[in-house]
């Protein structure tokens, strides 16, 4: 059994961050379950480019509102609190939030916690 807080996350080097996000890692590679799982703060007010080539990502929205734009087709789906998403296709997207969004996400591969975004927008495939 693996029991994780958040209290005990912050301000370790479990929680990552940048100008427009804060990411909280509760689960990685090195916990042997398969995936990772972030609980993430994306900034009131920001455009956020990424692009997962690497990984799939589901991402369930627990507060703030926003939106998800798939670079590909144009589409834009509105996310809010209770509103969920997986990028299956390691789809380029844009998330804008309106207010601040809290994000549980869960990657496959599984990240190992170094990993910071490329200026292409993903995540290099790390495997130690």
């Amino acid at each position: 059994m693996i029991i994780k807080s958040l209290e005990n996350i912050k301000g370790t080097e479990d929680e990552t961050s940048s100008d427009n996000w804060t990411s909280r890692r509760f689960l990685l590679k090195k916990d042997g379950v398969g995936f990772s799982m972030n609980d993430t703060l994306i900034k009131a007010g920001t455009d956020n480019f990424f692009w997962y080539k690497n990984h799939i990502e589901a991402v369930y929205c627990i507060e703030g509102d926003g939106e998800i734009e798939n670079i590909a087709t144009g589409e834009v789906h509105q996310i809010q609190a209770g509103t969920m998403y997986i990028l299956d296709q390691y789809d380029k997207h844009r998330l804008r939030a309106r207010t601040e969004m809290r994000m549980v996400c869960v990657f496959n591969p599984p990240l190992v916690g170094r990993e910071t975004h490329t200026k292409e927008g993903y995540y290099p495939l790390l495997t130690e």
